[in-house]
């Protein structure tokens, strides 16, 4: 399927948070000293794990109620504070805020700007994220590499996968979908994109199974390395 999709997509498009930038390593260093601080004993991983599925069962909410377009930030903001009062720990907002801001300085994976490089050789690059569009832009500087556009679904007043924020993205690139490869971390970021008519590829880090779903990725990799080295 590599060297099919060589011939057919223009354009990469990847999600930001998780797939590019180390969310999970970078945040559970962020918040290591502060638990420390806090004289808390648990895992700061598994504190991080816990706010990060909290964070996108809010999203989810916010997407399903079809009302104002709650930003990321705020997301976010609501979802720490929420694991904090579940795991006890004492917090004021400002604390929450700070911690919430460590997302806009995290690091790409240790692959990921050397197989960037090489595909821009070849293709169009760009970012779709749920992010704030001031989160991309504060997060530009930390990312060590240019990309071609950095798309926020905030103007489609939803969150990934909604299949309109997809939609949107293509159309800024003028593109058709089916000239589009999504690369997500994530699953549900996957589906969504195979369900609006891209092609989609599933970076499977941590070598989980995909799920049962109708749309199936049409490329599987285990990391940045493995994408370059299969459509550059």
């Amino acid at each position: 399927m590599a060297e099919e999709l060589k011939h057919k997509i223009r354009v990469l498009m990847f999600d930001l948070y998780g797939t590019v930038v180390d969310i999970q390593s970078g945040l559970a260093a962020a918040v290591t000293p502060y638990l420390e601080s806090k004289g808390w004993n648990g895992r700061p991983d598994a504190l991080v794990t816990w706010w990060r599925r909290t964070h996108f069962e809010n999203s989810m909410i916010d997407a399903l109620l079809h009302r104002e377009h709650t930003p990321y930030r705020e997301i976010g903001r609501r979802a720490l504070a929420y694991t904090l009062e579940r795991a006890g720990i004492p917090h004021t907002q400002d604390e929450v805020k700070q911690l919430v801001a460590k997302i806009e300085t995290l690091k790409p994976f240790p692959d990921v700007v050397d197989a960037l490089t090489l595909l821009k050789r070849r293709y169009q690059l760009t970012i779709l994220s749920n992010g704030d569009p001031d989160m991309l832009e504060a997060a530009r500087p930390h990312l060590g590499f240019e990309f071609d556009r950095m798309i926020s679904v905030a103007e489609t007043g939803s969150f990934k996968p909604h299949v309109a924020t997809y939609r949107m993205a293509a159309e800024r690139m003028g593109v058709a979908p089916t000239d589009v490869l999504f690369v997500a971390n994530h699953a549900f970021d996957c589906v969504g994109a195979k369900a609006y008519g891209m092609y989609a590829c599933f970076v499977d880090r941590r070598g989980r199974p995909f799920g049962q779903w109708p749309y199936q990725p049409d490329l599987v990799v285990a990391d940045f390395k493995e994408l370059a080295e299969r459509l550059g």
